[in-house]
């Protein structure tokens, strides 16, 4: 399935609320402001996290997830000046029923 980047914010109106949101955002992308994040993910895990804050906000809060072809992806920069955006997420390898990191596995072997 084909990942392309998504920006996602949010305004939730409750303290308790809001920091479930963020903890959950957290999973999924990274922070570029308070209550925006990146996250680069195929349709399926949008769907999903459509669904996972769908469980927790309430009417009166708002979330904005927009998609962003690889093209606008590209042109995106901070302030700093830095594209962040191109950044792919880590991957990992199943040994022995725990994660590891996939370049310590090459640096193994």
């Amino acid at each position: 399935m084909a990942r392309q980047w998504h920006i996602v914010g949010y305004d939730i109106r409750d303290p308790k609320r809001l920091r479930r949101v963020a903890r959950l955002m957290e999973g999924y992308g990274h922070r570029i402001q308070y209550s925006l994040f990146c996250v680069q993910a195929s349709s399926r895990q949008i769907e999903r996290l459509r669904w996972e804050l769908s469980q927790v906000v309430h009417e009166e809060d708002h979330i904005l997830i927009v998609g962003l072809c690889s093209k606008c992806a590209e042109g995106v920069t901070e302030q700093s000046g830095e594209v962040r955006w191109d950044i792919d997420p880590p991957t990992f390898q199943v040994l022995g029923g725990k994660f590891k990191d996939e370049a310590l596995c090459q640096a193994d072997s």
